[in-house]
């Protein structure tokens, strides 16, 4: 077979999917099941935009994959619609904290957003703040309108940079004659407010909402009403749907989880042929999101981490299941020497088995001896093929996951 017809029986393929697009997170649909409540509230809140008032500040709570940035999006998205209608001028600002998460960033990707005449942007980096804040409220004024400023996943920015950039836009206010503007913070953490200076507490948090998670019934509806824009008829098995939203239900009501299930499931049915997306599918998608996810948090651990779990890897196979603290530490520093590389104390090292255990990858379950003192059984609760394949991308540790540690003897 020549190189040119490598693509000719992919394409020919029947296909299941319509439009992929619709399955993803990303995608803000134009009817969003069971969110009718929190959509009526936003919008009662940002109805003063339309009649030239200052709506309130809003603090929108919820887990993962509860509708928040969705809702918040389609309200504005309608708000931009009516103002238009109304000859009301009224303008939106996305910005996604993990990525921007800057007080130079947040507040330069917002003038920019709003100014017209590219050649006046705000440069990426160089300016002093005062010119930055100036600029940006200068262009805001120019709009004498409403301009509504969603900040995503905001407990991001302010556990990094802290919450000096929300101070500032949150007085932005008293410093506009001509034009208003009023912010929406989405964070995924109920506490966060909690790192707040009281100031900030205070201006910010005007109104409040907290999205309650979905329950299997209200992800199946979700589902179906994104299947039927995303593949085409009898794609589908009738047993998929009620899954995806069962396995998602159980991790917090989380739809992002159920469209990621439905439309990697579909991935691997077209990858395997199938005429039909099957139970099967659904479970080969629910293992490869597991893997993904795990070899997403182990590569991007600190060195240090990685190490801690090498030496837990290393003692596994050597039939060593469960280790205590001190036993996983004394395999620690053995690797940490063949990599020339600094030993931490045993208490850091027991701070990050902790952290460990909470992503996860490692079971830490503390056993009391009475006076003998406490200490961890520590057992891994990831595939040591799949970590330990991860782990020697990196070559510090790709030097060291040939040793094998001395067998400890337990008394």
């Amino acid at each position: 077979m020549g190189e040119k017809d490598i693509f000719n029986t992919l394409l020919s393929t029947k296909l299941l999917f319509k439009d992929k697009e619709v399955i993803r997170s990303s995608y803000i649909p134009e009817n969003l099941p069971h969110r009718k409540k929190e959509i009526a509230n936003l919008a009662s809140i940002f109805v003063s935009a339309l009649r030239g008032e200052t709506p309130s500040n809003v603090f929108i709570y919820g887990k993962t994959g509860t509708g928040k940035t969705a809702v918040a999006k389609y309200v504005g998205n309608e708000l931009l619609k009516k103002g238009k209608e109304l000859g009301k001028y009224v303008s939106s600002v996305y910005i996604n904290c993990e990525i921007v998460d800057t007080e130079y960033g947040i507040l330069s990707n917002i003038g920019n957003s709003v100014i017209k005449n590219w050649d006046e942007r705000i440069p990426f980096t160089g300016w002093p703040m005062e010119k930055v804040y100036d600029k940006l409220k200068e262009e805001i004024e120019k709009q004498r309108g409403v301009t509504i400023i969603v900040l995503d996943e905001i407990d991001k920015l302010v556990s990094k940079s802290g919450d000096d950039v929300l101070y500032v836009l949150s007085r932005m206010n008293t410093d506009l004659k001509n034009a208003k503007a009023s912010i929406i913070g989405i964070s995924n953490d109920l506490r966060f407010t909690e790192l707040l200076d009281v100031r900030v507490k205070s201006s910010m948090g005007e109104e409040e909402m907290i999205f309650p998670p979905y329950n299997a019934t209200q992800l199946q509806d979700i589902l179906k009403e994104r299947a039927k824009l995303a593949f085409n008829e009898n794609a589908l098995d009738d047993s998929v749907i009620p899954l995806c939203a069962a396995l998602a239900a159980q991790e917090h009501g989380d739809a992002r989880r159920a469209l990621d299930l439905l439309r990697v499931s579909g991935e691997i049915a077209e990858r395997d042929e199938s005429q039909k997306i099957t139970e099967t599918h659904v479970r080969k998608a629910q293992n490869k999101i597991e893997i993904d996810r795990v070899s997403e948090v182990i590569r991007t651990l600190p060195i240090h981490s990685k190490m801690i779990l090498m030496s837990i890897i290393l003692n596994r196979e050597i039939g060593q299941e469960i280790l205590t603290t001190g036993e996983a530490y004394d395999t620690y520093k053995e690797i940490c020497k063949k990599a020339n590389i600094s030993p931490l104390s045993q208490r850091r090292v027991a701070d990050l088995i902790s952290e460990l255990d909470m992503l996860g990858v490692i079971n830490a379950r503390l056993i009391s001896y009475g006076r003998g003192g406490r200490t961890r059984e520590i057992s891994l609760s990831v595939s040591v093929k799949d970590t330990k394949n991860v782990l020697e991308t990196d070559e510090v540790l790709k030097s060291v996951s040939k040793y094998k540690p001395s067998k400890q003897v337990k008394l």
